[in-house]
């Protein structure tokens, strides 16, 4: 890690901290102790649990891409991508979790998973569509499918509600920087009036994260989670790079390293 990289992380850190102390004075609970302290002497990779929770599954697949692919198979593919970085860099208690059956029994388990395990960190992958009033149609292979170029790019998702408020918002700013640093830009259009009820509080504008009190995996687990949304599979260009190896390998070096910084800050 260069200097320039070492003291960007600092500043990071730094206004985490001081979020998280605003959060705590505005609700009266403690901010993150983790948070207080820096990065220096690193954590036990192999004894460090990440929870990597695959958004949706096959019988409720999520949304449809712009060329008629369900969500869970992008969600799938990149997780398991994830899941082989984390694994490499020394994080052995990585876990992939893959939730059958309907969407609230579902819902429910996964949050059973993280809060029994315990994990130290949830991470719940998903990829992004648009209200219907955004949609247009188009031919595809011979079938008509529905797109929206409008946006593209990722954004990350935080409750205030989550016990561990302080360190999920420290989690979401550390990925949501390695994803700048890897050129990745997040998505802006979750503060846009026209989302109506979908609108989100944009925590910080330069990360792209977002506050989402009301989802259910982010609200009811007990350790730091973040929902990770990677990109616009109903954007036709962005699509076809959340297809790719290349997108994979980003996302996935951008995880790891948003893992180890935030393991070794914990671990103070």
């Amino acid at each position: 890690m260069g200097r320039k990289h070492r003291l960007g992380l600092f500043a990071l850190l730094c206004a985490t901290l001081l979020s998280a102390g605003a959060f705590a004075a505005s609700t009266g609970k403690p901010a993150s102790a983790a948070a207080a302290k820096p990065d220096k002497a690193g954590c036990q990779r192999a004894a460090f649990r990440v929870l990597l929770d695959v958004g949706h599954s096959a019988q409720v697949p999520g949304a449809t891409s712009a060329r008629g692919v369900p969500e869970y198979e992008f969600n799938l593919r990149l997780a398991q991508a994830v899941e082989k970085a984390l694994l490499r860099a020394g994080f052995r208690s990585t876990q992939l979790l893959i939730t059958p059956g309907p969407a609230r029994s579902g819902l429910v388990a996964r949050v059973a998973r993280a809060n029994t395990w315990p994990a130290d960190l949830v991470v719940s992958i998903h990829h992004d569509s648009v209200p219907e009033w955004f949609l247009e149609t188009w031919t595809h292979e011979g079938r008509q499918q529905r797109f929206s170029d409008r946006f593209a790019g990722h954004s990350l998702f935080v409750s205030y509600e989550n016990k561990e408020m302080a360190a999920s918002l420290m989690f979401a700013r550390l990925l949501g920087r390695e994803l700048k640093e890897q050129g990745l830009r997040f998505t802006p259009h979750y503060t846009l009036p026209a989302m109506d009820w979908r609108r989100r509080d944009l925590l910080d504008p330069e990360h792209g994260v977002y506050r989402y009190d009301q989802l259910v995996v982010l609200r009811e687990t007990k350790v730091p989670t973040v929902l990770f949304e990677a990109g616009s599979i109903i954007h036709r260009g962005e699509e076809l790079l959340m297809s790719s190896p290349d997108r994979h390998a980003k996302v996935a070096a951008a995880v790891t390293d948003a893992v180890r910084l935030f393991c070794a800050a914990r671990a103070q």
